[in-house]
């Protein structure tokens, strides 16, 4: 086997409608770290493909009576009729070793485009459910993930006895209801606080922490597969 064949791959999946957003400069840190450690990188930009995040009736077969999403998504993979872009999708994400969402914190959640790309490509028969089972037991299980984030609100507000409330709170329901439920081992989140607000200088600082953050994620992963390839 090849060296670039063990190379692991990373897939980031990137929300975001500002290419000169700082949110954008973050994902770009976060890539070539990657990418420097060794890790195949496949970024998927939503905005810039256009993506559509509404789950549909339409891009299913037509089935008498109510339509049930979940159903539809078992039966599509079932009988290989998953909507093109979605199948494309769920290829990219199931070769990738380690998925990074990367987002703005908008209402203290996910942007609607990567909430529906979670609807539309964590696909029932995919990705759990089916063949496969929940958390332990689904599709994704023995690989990673990690949320590459942007707030508002400063580090306090998101702080125990903040303005806002612990983060950890926010992200409970993408943590444990969507990565984990699908599988994955979750990965502490690399977050700027308020980039708004920061100088130039502090900008600049801020990526190179988020460089350093994703480089020793990235050491750890690599060594996790190195050892795994090898028990192989």
């Amino acid at each position: 086997m090849s060296t670039f064949d063990a190379a692991p791959t990373a897939l980031i999946v990137h929300a975001h409608p500002e290419p000169r957003s700082f949110s954008s400069a973050q994902m770009a840190a976060a890539a070539e770290s990657l990418r420097e450690a060794g890790y195949r990188v496949d970024v998927l930009d939503l905005y810039a493909e256009g993506w559509a995040p509404v789950l549909a009736r339409e891009e299913f077969a037509p089935v008498d009576g109510p339509f049930k999403p979940q159903a539809a998504q078992l039966r599509a993979v079932e009988e290989g009729t998953l909507d093109a872009a979605v199948r494309g999708h769920l290829d990219r994400l199931l070769a990738a070793d380690l998925l990074v969402l990367s987002f703005p914190l908008w209402w203290f959640s996910l942007p609607a485009v990567l909430k529906g790309w979670v609807d539309r490509v964590f696909v029932m028969g995919g990705v759990f459910g089916g063949a496969h089972g929940l958390f332990d037991a689904a599709a994704l299980a023995g690989k990673r993930a990690m949320l590459l984030v942007t707030t508002g609100g400063s580090g306090e507000a998101f702080r125990p006895g903040g303005a806002f409330g612990p983060m950890d709170d926010f992200l409970f329901h993408i943590h444990r209801g969507m990565l984990e439920f699908v599988g994955y081992q979750v990965l502490d989140p690399v977050i700027t606080y308020g980039p708004a607000r920061l100088t130039e200088q502090e900008r600049a600082a801020a990526l190179d922490a988020v460089r350093g953050s994703v480089a020793r994620v990235a050491a750890t992963t690599s060594a996790t597969s190195a050892t795994s390839a090898t028990v192989r």
